[in-house]
């Protein structure tokens, strides 16, 4: 009976923080507009920021109960998600372009990063000092963006920002970091109680949970014909995880995770590098190579959790 209460905590904390998320996207984005920032960097940062927040609260708040297989297993299996299951489906629900700026700077960034977390997670644990390294990394890139600002399309729709967009922004980063520190302390008992690893629990349901936003946010910006921002999304939240999370977590509790976590990582490069090589060689994700990635993201969930 306890197992159920914990299974249906689990599920009421994946609900809380989608649906926090989606109000903190959302209030974010208006916001950003107002500034004058470009679809694709408002994709790339601010939305991006926005719906890797259940990542960031899932992966500090583990990291502070000394989970680490649930705080970086977390990130894995949301940035596999995010490029494989998620980008997939999109593409074969509309097949769309990609933009030249991904393409040339923020898909090779996803790809040295994650390349950079595997080698700093083949001793099976990130320390303060490699974390420190992220967050560097996270400020450099993150100061490219103000030092070189794109101005927004003229096509690009702005939202009008309502008064209360910011006492909404506190309120739904407050709604995600209580929901998920429920997610992670049911995550936590059910995986103990179960005989299943953290790192098993943390990579594939607590991942597909916290990937929610990522999948709302994109799918609606491809059917609104706004590909930059859904596809600058999923890169961004990819980088975002891995330098920004994973910094600050890493900082705060240095982590450890299983050994068994390095295939999961080279899983994670492996599948950034394909993605990359298929928006470069066509500048867009055709239906079929998104039903490719679809497969190769589900075979990697299914055997995940199984093993």
């Amino acid at each position: 009976m306890d197992i159920l209460v914990q299974v249906l905590l689990l599920v009421g904390g994946i609900a809380g923080v989608a649906l926090g998320a989606s109000w903190l996207v959302d209030s974010a984005s208006r916001i950003a507009a107002r500034l004058g920032i470009s679809e694709l960097v408002i994709g790339l940062t601010v939305v991006a920021f926005g719906t890797s927040a259940p990542e960031l609260a899932v992966s500090v708040l583990a990291a502070l109960k000394g989970s680490g297989d649930i705080s970086v297993g977390n990130v894995v299996g949301s940035n596999i998600v995010n490029v494989t299951i998620i980008l997939g489906a999109i593409a074969m629900i509309r097949p769309f372009s990609t933009p030249h700026n991904i393409v040339k700077r923020d898909g090779p960034v996803m790809i040295i990063v994650s390349a950079v977390l595997g080698l700093m997670l083949f001793d099976a644990s990130l320390g303060r000092l490699e974390s420190v390294v992220l967050l560097a990394i996270f400020a450099a890139y993150l100061g490219y963006f103000f030092w070189k600002k794109e101005a927004p399309d003229d096509t690009t729709p702005v939202s009008p920002m309502r008064r209360f967009d910011p006492l909404l922004l506190l309120v739904s980063l407050g709604l995600v970091i209580g929901a998920s520190h429920v997610m992670v302390d049911a995550a936590v008992t059910i995986a103990s109680r179960a005989g299943v690893s953290q790192w098993v629990i943390g990579s594939t349901i607590v991942a597909f949970g916290t990937s929610v936003p990522e999948f709302a946010t994109s799918l609606l910006a491809v059917l609104k014909k706004r590909n930059a921002l859904s596809l600058g999304n999923l890169i961004g939240s990819n980088i975002f995880n891995i330098v920004f999370i994973l910094g600050i977590a890493g900082t705060i509790h240095p982590l450890s995770v299983a050994l068994s976590s390095r295939i999961d990582v080279a899983i994670m490069v492996g599948i950034a590098v394909v993605v990359f090589v298929m928006a470069v060689t066509s500048r867009r994700i055709s239906r079929l190579e998104g039903a490719v990635l679809f497969l190769l993201g589900v075979a990697q969930w299914v055997w995940g959790y199984m093993r």
